[in-house]
Order: structure tokens, then C-alpha cells, then sequence
């Protein structure tokens, strides 16, 4: 019965979150990318490559200068509202029409019958449009208007024109000219600006340093941590293509519920330019609950049906696990099955560039490097706030962390989404690796940081900075905080391991490590200090530590904007208040739940164990 005549409220539903994902526009072969054994279809010829001329009337000296070229002709599905003027019968007419896909370089408009044939005898056009985040790579938002001319028109089945446009300056040009100079200018004042007040705050601990030697101690630490990753950043310069450089590459992708993403994954990782006896994929599921599994079984014979040619049936293979005994126990698997020198380890929702694996192999040129690390983007950066703040602190992670780092070769961690090893080595501390336990408990995640402490102990580890992959990244706040609680832990906990020998490498990264270590550790304390007790106690506004978290902000920000150009970089200020109120105090749970196996993130084997024992001690209490 409803009570005084109201209606009582239904639960709201749940909606689920739209992903804001880049697509490009689909090609009617499957690996449009690899280059065919008989030398009939050559990527570089096909794409104005080596001594081809371009369309700025150059030509490519380099490998990656093709690569460059070929980026810019990338066309994305792109439905925009377009404004056209043009000249008809000596008279300017506008007409509003909609795109079907873009390129930096040109656009595909849809057109009525009526218009295409005005528009034929326009020897140029204007075009107005707004390019809507996420439907370009990143940095490429912001209003347009361009010249543009005619290249072709083709009547589609339903009575209506397509109209190919080619601009008369590329986009990349065109931004460059209309916001790229001054945010590179901004960038540069306000990033001086910011390292010089930063500087100027720390001659202040110094001077104040015996009113508080722990305090200030940790501000000058901090400041000289962050300042040094930036400065040798700097000085990266990833390790040129070298087209002869071409080692047998095996990549191995561990699985477990990943039924929406894994198709695409395999085959932007068989999807690649190398020589076709020199790369195979090998997909491992780990007894999925999902459709997964059938997902895998699908691509596959897919494409040893569709592309044969390509030899996908000797190059393309799949394991089924008997039980879920976890990602290390995938990922090994496909160790000991791979036939070729390299390991690559790629997520199962990450997605690979066409000319990673050329990229990611080139510093193995050394002898010496046992690991490299590629570069890993957000995938659905403009999906909401908090993949914004995520796609920043990725950039600067990787772009700056990694790459100073590698500076000193003694990269501490070779990420998940895409690295490289050599096969040898894996093998070598592969026993070690999978029993691997801490303070007395099995180590079941943090794979990466932990293979990385195998390897760095007694080799080099690179990051690659042309080396792309892009990767889904948690869209919502519950799943974020599992998936950073449970890194925090592998962080600890590989942290702790690598502290016993980072001491041997290069004396500056080796002092640089173990700042890095004592910073977060030790946040904590010094943030309930500052803002908790000097206010209660002394009553005292803490302003310059305040700035102080500003100016770090600020720093990251400006980093962001001066090398990407992207309209996210304001989100880096957000993510460091994020981190600042939340992310903070999960340091002190990690080092007081170090023990637990549970990844929180998806339904693991450790995971079910714990879930089953939550209802056995609600009713053991009851």
C-alpha cells in the first residue's frame, strides 16, 4: 500500500559510462599494416617513404620520417558539423554539411547531389569546423578555420556526394601557427617561473633549516628529486630506427576478462610493420569467466582465414590455461612457447601502434640492455575527469619519470602495457620470478616492477620513447583506488628489493632512487604536519607549503603543455590535489596490508578466496 497517497522511489539505475575512444577509419584488409613476402605491397612505397617526395615538396631522409608522413595521413571517424564557403556564379555561398573522416592533412564531407555540383567548379573552399576532443589525437581540439581544395568527388548509394578535401596547410601546421606558438611561449615563461620559485623556497629551508631539520630535510630532498627527473628528462633523445636492426620478436598477451578489448589487441600486435618470419603473437587466457576465450578463438581463425598470406597460421597461436593461476603463470607460458630472441608482454587492453615493435626493439642494439619500456597513452583520455587527470600523470610518468631514468639506463620499471626483454634472461629468473615471495607471502601482482628488479640487478633497462601503446585506463573512482592501492603495494614491496642493490648503479640515479623511495613514504607525516599540526598548535596558515604543492602542480602542468599541447594539462593541477587528499593516504594501508594477493580490480583466484570468506565471518559473528 502506498503510504498518503505517494509514490515511493524506484532505485535509480545504474548507467553505464560511455568510453570516449579514438577510432580510426576501418581498411577492408585486416593487416593493412604488415608488409607481404612476395614484395608486392611496401609499406614505404605505398606510404611515400625512403627518397619518395612529400607533399612539401621533400623528401624522407630517415625511417621515422616516413612514419611521421604516414601519421598524418592516419584518417579518424569524425561526424562534425561543417561550414563551406564558396565561390558560385561570382557570389560567396555558405552551406552546413557533415564530415565522415579527417586526417591532419585532409577531410571526407558528406553532400547533397545539388551542392557537389556547385562545389565542382570551385577551384578552392573555406572550411569551418570544431574539432571535438577525442576524435583526434590528443592535442589536436580546437576550432578550425582553413582552405581547402577539391581532390575528388563520388556518389554514394543513397543519392548523397563525397566530397575528398585536401587542406592547404596540414592541421599540424595550422596549429602550430594558431595556438602551439604561444602555448610553447606560456609554457616555457611559467615553467621558468615555476622551477625558479621553487628554487627560491628551498634557499628558504636552508636558511630556516635548524628550526626543523626534519622538515625542511624533506623539502630539500623533494625539490632536488623532482627538479633532477625534469632536467635530465630534458636530455632524452630516444634510440633512432636502424631499418637493418630487425631481431626475431615474440609478443605474449596474458588474458582474463577482457572479452571488449582483446580482439582489438591482438591485432594491433600482429598488426605491425616487421618482417613477417620475424614476429609472432601468442595469446595466453588464463581461464576466463568471460567470452573472452571465444573472442581469442575467433580473431584467430579470422585471420589465418582472411590473411593467409601472411603466414598468420605459423605467426598467430593461443594457450587456454586449465585453471586461473594468474598473470605471471600466463605470461610464462608464453614465455616458454616463444620460438624468437625478444619477449614482448602486452596488456590485454592495450593497443599498439603500428611501428611499435620496430621502435621498442632498437636499443637492444646494446648488449647490455636486458629491458626496454614503451611508451604507454590513455586510450579514453576524454571520457571524464578522472581519465584527464589520469592522462597527464601517465605522459609525465613515462615522458619525464621514465625517460630520466633511462638517461642513466636504470628504468625501474618496465610497465605491463608494453615491454620488451630478452628471452634468455626471462628464462633465466623465470623459477625465481614465479615463487617469488615477501615477508613470507606470494607475490601475485606487481609482474612488472618485479621481472624489472630481476633484470636490472645485473643489466640495463631503456625506455623508448617512440615505442606507443595506448591503454584503457579506470573510468571510475572505485576501480581507480583498487587498481592504485594495489600498485602502491607492488611498489613497497619492489622498492624495498631494489634498495638493496640500486646502490650499485650510476652514483647519481643510484641517489635519485633512493629519494624517490623516501618521498612518498614519508609524505604522509609531513602533510598531517604542515597542515594539521602547525595550524593547531602554532596557529599558524601554512601558506608556503601550500605554494609549494601549487608550484609542483603547477610544474607538472606546464610539462604537459609545453611537450604534448594538449587541452588536458590544467588536469594536472586537479590530479595533484587528488593525489594530495586521497591517493596520499593510501601509502600508510599499503604498508599495513602489504600481505594481501587480492588485485580488487577484476575477479582473480585470490580475489574469489577473499570474497568467500566474507560471508563465512559475517556469520561466524552472528
Amino acid at each position: 500500500m502506498e503510504l498518503f497517497g505517494k509514490k515511493k522511489k524506484k532505485p535509480a539505475v545504474e548507467q553505464e559510462l560511455q568510453e570516449v575512444l579514438l577510432h580510426e577509419k576501418p581498411d577492408r584488409r585486416m593487416l593493412h599494416k604488415v608488409l607481404d613476402q612476395e614484395g608486392i605491397r611496401s609499406n614505404r612505397d605505398r606510404r611515400r617513404a625512403l627518397n619518395a617526395e612529400s607533399s612539401n615538396g621533400k623528401t624522407h631522409s630517415s625511417i621515422e620520417e616516413m612514419i611521421d608522413s604516414e601519421w598524418g595521413g592516419r584518417r579518424y571517424l569524425a561526424s562534425y558539423d561543417v561550414t563551406v564557403k564558396f565561390q558560385h556564379g561570382g557570389v560567396t555561398n555558405t552551406a552546413v554539411v557533415r564530415s565522415v573522416d579527417i586526417s591532419t592533412t585532409g577531410m571526407l564531407l558528406e553532400l547533397p547531389r545539388k551542392l557537389a555540383l556547385e562545389l565542382r567548379q570551385s577551384k578552392e573552399v573555406r572550411l569551418q569546423f570544431a574539432i571535438t576532443p577525442g576524435s583526434m589525437p590528443e592535442g589536436y581540439e580546437m576550432k578550425v578555420d582553413i582552405r581547402g581544395q577539391i581532390i575528388r568527388l563520388q556518389q554514394t548509394s543513397d543519392g548523397q556526394v563525397h566530397c575528398g578535401i585536401q587542406f592547404i596547410e596540414s592541421l599540424a601546421q595550422y596549429a602550430t601557427k594558431k595556438k602551439n606558438w604561444y602555448m610553447v611561449s606560456a609554457a616555457s615563461i611559467f615553467l621558468f617561473v615555476t622551477v625558479i620559485c621553487i628554487m627560491l623556497l628551498r634557499v628558504e629551508s636552508i636558511l630556516y633549516f635548524k628550526f626543523n631539520k626534519y622538515l625542511y630535510l624533506y623539502s630539500i630532498i623533494a625539490a632536488t628529486f623532482l627538479l633532477t627527473r625534469y632536467w635530465f628528462a630534458s636530455f632524452y633523445k630516444p634510440i633512432p630506427i636502424d631499418p637493418n636492426f630487425t631481431p626475431g620478436v615474440t609478443v605474449i598477451i596474458p588474458c582474463y576478462n577482457e572479452q571488449d578489448a582483446i580482439q582489438r589487441t591482438i591485432l594491433s600486435c600482429i598488426n605491425q610493420d616487421y618482417p613477417l618470419d620475424k614476429l609472432e603473437v601468442i595469446v595466453v587466457d588464463d581461464c576466463s569467466t568471460d567470452d573472452s576465450y571465444a573472442k581469442i578463438v575467433e580473431i584467430t581463425q579470422e585471420l589465418i582465414t582472411k590473411e593467409g598470406r601472411y603466414n598468420t597460421f605459423e605467426r598467430i597461436s593461443y594457450i587456454r590455461q586449465k585453471r586461473n593461476a594468474g598473470k605471471r603463470e600466463a605470461m610464462a607460458a608464453g614465455a616458454l612457447r616463444a620460438k624468437h630472441e625478444m619477449l614482448v608482454f602486452v596488456d590485454s587492453d592495450s593497443f599498439l601502434d603500428p611501428y611499435a615493435i620496430r621502435n621498442l626493439v632498437q636499443p637492444f642494439k646494446d648488449k647490455e640492455m636486458g629491458g626496454v619500456s614503451g611508451r604507454t597513452d590513455v586510450a579514453n583520455t576524454f571520457t571524464n575527469t578522472l581519465t584527464k587527470m589520469q592522462a597527464v600523470r601517465y605522459y609525465i610518468a613515462f615522458r619525464i619519470m621514465k625517460a630520466a631514468e633511462s638517461y642513466s639506463d636504470a628504468v625501474t620499471c618496465l610497465s605491463g602495457p608494453l615491454s620488451c626483454y630478452r628471452k634468455e634472461l626471462v628464462l633465466e629468473y623465470l623459477d625465481a620470478w614465479l615463487n617469488q615471495k615477501f615477508l613470507g607471502e606470494r607475490a601475485t601482482f606487481g609482474d612488472d616492477r618485479s621481472m624489472t628488479n630481476f633484470i636490472l640487478r645485473h643489466h640495463r633497462t631503456g625506455y623508448q620513447d617512440t615505442a606507443i601503446c595506448s591503454t584503457i585506463v579506470p573510468s571510475k573512482h572505485k576501480m581507480f583506488l583498487k587498481q592504485q592501492m594495489r600498485w602502491k603495494r607492488s611498489w613497497l614491496r619492489e622498492s624495498l628489493i631494489a634498495a638493496r642493490f640500486m646502490w650499485k648503479k650510476e652514483p647519481i640515479m643510484a641517489l635519485s632512487f633512493y629519494m624517490g623511495l623516501i618521498i612518498p613514504i614519508a609524505a604522509p607525516v609531513i602533510v598531517l604536519f604542515n597542515l594539521i599540526y602547525i595550524p593547531i598548535v602554532h596557529r599558524v596558515v601554512p601558506y608556503t607549503f601550500i605554494f609549494g604543492i601549487f608550484l609542483m602542480a603547477f610544474l607538472m602542468s606546464m610539462a604537459q603543455l609545453l611537450l604534448r599541447k594538449s587541452s588536458t594539462w590544467s588536469f594536472g593541477l586537479f590530479f595533484v590535489l587528488y593525489y594530495e587528499l586521497i591517493l596520499l593516504w593510501q601509502m600508510p594501508i599499503a604498508w599495513l596490508t602489504f600481505w594481501k594477493t587480492t588485485w580488487g580490480t577484476r575477479m582473480t583466484a585470490a580475489d574469489l578466496a577473499a570474497s568467500m570468506k566474507k560471508p563465512n565471518l559475517k556469520q561466524a559473528k552472528a
